[in-house]
C-alpha cells in the first residue's frame, strides 16, 4: 500500500530562525496542505506539506516529540532529525485542537510500534545467540525494522566487515529517504494536475500533453534538488527580512494596540461631554444672569453716583452758607459784646 494520508488540514507553516533560534522565519506564502501520512510497510508516520513544487515539511512522528498549543491559533513541535522547530498558524482553534488530538494519536501509535520492534528485535536477538549463527544478513535485517527515527542494532559485537557491509545500507536507507520526499512531491504535483484537467474538462489529447509537462516538471523538480544548495544564501537573505518585517509587524500591531488603547479613552471621555455641556449650558445662563444683575448693579450705581454728587453739592452749598452764617454770628456777638461793655460801663458810671 505504501504510504496514505489519514489526515489532512490547511494551516501557515513558519520554521525557526536558525541564527537567533527565536523569531519565526515564514515558510509558505499562504495557507497549504498539511497531512498525516502513515507508512503500513515500515509502520511509521510522517507530518508532510508542499508548497508549489517545494517540500517544505517532511517530519518522522516519534514518541519523544510533543506538540505544543502556545496560543488559541498556533502551535508547535521540535523536529531533532531536521535540527528545527516546525510552527503551524491555524484559521480557527477547532482547526488547532483536531490537529493537536491528531499528533497525540500519532505518538502513541508510534510509541506502539517502537515497542513491538523492539520485542521482535529482542525476539531475534535471542534465537540467534541460541542457533549461534550470527551473520551480518541477520544484522542488515534488524536496522529495517522499527521506524525512521530509531537507531540501528545489533547483535553481537561489530567486527570491521560488519561495518564496511552496514555502511552501504545506511547509505541506502538515506537515499530512500530522500526519494521518498520526491515522490511525494511528485504525487502532490500529479494531484494538481489531475484536478486542473478535471476542472477543464480538456480532452485526451492535452491530458498527455499534461502528462507529458508533469514529466518534465519532475525532472525540472530533481534538478532543482541540487540547485536549493545554491539557493540557501539568498534564503538566508530573505529570512533576514523575513525576520525584521516580523519585529515590524510585531511593533506595529503594539501601536496599533496603544491606539485602541488611547480610542477607548477617547470614547470614555466622549461619553461624559453630554454631562459637561449641559453643565456647561447651566454656567452660560448663571453668567447671563449674572451680567443682567451686573447691569442693573450699574445703573443703580450710576444712581447713587449721582445722588452723591448732589449730596456733596448740597453739602458745599450748606457748608458756604454755613459760613456765611458763621461770619453773621460772628459779627452779632462782636456787636453784643460792644453792647455789653457799653451796659458794663453805664453800670459802673451809675
Amino acid at each position: 500500500m505504501g504510504e496514505q494520508p489519514i489526515f489532512t488540514t490547511r494551516a501557515h507553516v513558519f520554521q525557526i530562525d536558525p541564527s537567533t533560534k527565536k523569531n519565526w522565519v515564514p515558510a509558505s506564502k499562504q495557507a497549504v496542505t498539511v497531512s498525516y501520512f502513515y507508512d503500513s510497510t515500515r509502520n511509521s508516520y510522517r507530518i508532510i506539506s508542499v508548497d508549489g513544487s517545494k517540500v517544505i515539511i517532511n517530519s518522522t512522528i516519534t514518541p519523544n516529540m510533543n506538540f505544543t498549543k502556545t496560543s488559541q491559533k498556533f502551535g508547535q513541535w521540535a523536529d531533532s532529525r531536521a535540527n528545527t522547530v516546525f510552527g503551524l498558524g491555524f484559521s480557527s482553534e477547532q482547526q488547532l485542537a483536531k490537529f493537536a488530538e491528531k499528533f497525540q494519536e500519532v505518538k502513541e501509535a508510534a510509541k506502539l510500534a517502537r515497542e513491538k520492534s523492539q520485542d521482535k528485535m529482542e525476539t531475534s536477538s535471542d534465537q540467534s545467540q541460541e542457533s549461534g549463527r550470527e551473520t551480518p544478513l541477520a544484522n542488515q535485517a534488524s536496522s529495517f525494522n522499527g521506524t525512521d527515527d530509531e537507531k540501528i542494532y545489533h547483535v553481537g559485537p561489530e567486527n570491521p566487515e560488519q561495518k564496511s557491509e552496514n555502511n552501504p545500507l545506511k547509505s541506502a536507507v538515506d537515499q530512500s529517504k530522500k526519494w521518498e520526499t520526491e515522490l511525494q512531491t511528485l504525487t502532490e504535483s500529479n494531484a494538481r494536475l489531475m484536478d486542473a484537467l478535471q476542472e477543464a474538462n480538456s480532452n485526451a489529447e492535452s491530458w498527455k500533453s499534461q502528462v507529458s509537462k508533469c514529466q518534465e516538471e519532475n525532472s525540472q523538480l530533481k534538478n532543482r534538488i541540487s540547485e536549493l544548495d545554491v539557493q540557501c544564501q539568498d534564503m538566508n537573505v530573505e529570512r533576514e527580512k523575513n525576520a525584521q518585517l516580523t519585529v515590524r509587524i510585531h511593533k506595529l500591531e503594539a501601536d496599533l494596540q496603544d491606539k485602541q488603547q488611547e480610542l477607548e479613552n477617547l470614547r470614555k471621555q466622549a461619553e461624559i461631554i453630554p454631562q459637561l455641556m449641559a453643565e456647561c449650558e447651566s454656567i452660560t445662563a448663571k453668567l447671563q444672569a449674572a451680567e443682567v444683575t451686573n447691569r442693573d448693579m450699574s445703573e443703580n450705581m450710576k444712581l447713587l453716583q449721582a445722588e452723591i454728587d448732589t449730596n456733596q453739592q448740597r453739602e458745599r452749598s450748606m457748608k458756604m452758607e454755613l459760613k456765611k452764617f458763621m461770619d453773621v454770628l460772628d459779627g452779632k456777638i462782636d456787636e453784643l459784646h460792644e453792647v455789653r461793655q457799653g451796659m458794663s460801663k453805664l453800670g459802673i458810671d451809675n
